[in-house]
């Protein structure tokens, strides 16, 4: 197998596997070590898992994966540990009686800029150590309350006492926890059975091959001219700018938001830039000037 081109792998990740343990199936896959992964999903978790191989490592550093859709199935009645099917059951209650309307008042006190407190057991670094961790060596962990957006949360179906939703949210929005605090203002308690990512940021489930395509066809990686486009604002160089940027050297600014991605008149990739006053300076340079 010639070594895999340099781009992105949207992989629809499988219940049961860690995205490191994804990424180590990718290299096995790839036979390549150059492969890492943007916006972990927990093990419980399926769908969208962005993953860069080869130069296309670069880019996830950079990628704006600042907004998130999920869809989810929520258990009242049963509060977790870990606000989720994988953890010890702290309380239950009868939630059969808790009416439609109850879930559409919590539901709609959970939507838009709100204060969430993350699950104890997430990744969160407390004192240098992951809240999870602590929380595995048995010590009691409480996480300070940090401002998410919800622009999203729709009842989809009721069967009983599962919801099933659908959430977009902000980078950094655990669903689970909204899991966990819908339970609390019903008065019933509530966690997570399942979760599914649809996008991440533009990446969206359309685009994800499960690692089973990926084993009969290695080659579906979306190549990095096109995962630069895909991801970025667009600015396209004359001859003279892209033998500049290509050195390392900065370009006038254009007055771009954030960053963007140089293309050559060829239409190669040729770096991520940021505008700093007047200038644009390159922040990873992808198709360097050959020495």
């Amino acid at each position: 197998m010639d070594a895999p081109a340099p781009g992105l792998v949207i992989v629809d990740k499988p219940a049961g596997l860690t995205s490191h343990d994804v990424v180590a199936r990718l290299r096995r896959i790839l036979r390549t070590r150059k492969v890492g992964h943007a916006g972990t999903l927990d093990p419980m978790a399926t769908g969208v898992l962005v993953c860069g191989v080869a130069r296309g490592t670069k880019l996830l550093g950079h990628l704006a994966l600042d907004t998130k859709a999920y869809t989810a199935t929520i258990r009242l009645g049963v509060a977790t540990r870990t606000d989720d099917a994988e953890g010890e059951v702290l309380a239950t209650a009868d939630a059969s009686d808790v009416t439609d309307a109850a879930i559409a008042a919590g539901i709609a006190a959970l939507t838009g800029a709100i204060e969430q407190v993350p699950s104890s057991v997430s990744a969160i670094k407390v004192n240098g150590q992951r809240a999870y961790a602590r929380v595995r060596s048995g010590e009691e962990v409480v996480l300070a309350a940090r401002p998410v957006t919800v622009s999203e949360f729709t009842l989809l179906a009721r069967r009983g006492t599962d919801l099933d939703v659908a959430v977009e949210c902000s980078s950094g929005t655990y669903v689970r926890a909204l899991a966990r605090d819908l339970g609390a203002t019903l008065g019933v308690g509530g966690h997570l059975t399942a979760l599914r990512r649809t996008r991440v940021g533009p990446f969206t489930l359309d685009r994800a091959n499960t690692l089973e395509a990926l084993e009969a066809d290695p080659s579906a990686v979306v190549p990095l001219d096109s995962a630069v486009a895909l991801a970025f604002p667009r600015r396209d160089l004359d001859a003279a700018q892209a033998a500049d940027i290509s050195h390392g050297r900065p370009l006038p600014a254009t007055g771009t938001a954030g960053t963007y991605g140089v293309f050559a008149p060829d239409g190669r990739a040729l770096a991520l830039v940021t505008d700093k006053g007047p200038q644009a300076r390159p922040l990873v340079v992808l198709a360097p000037a050959a020495t």
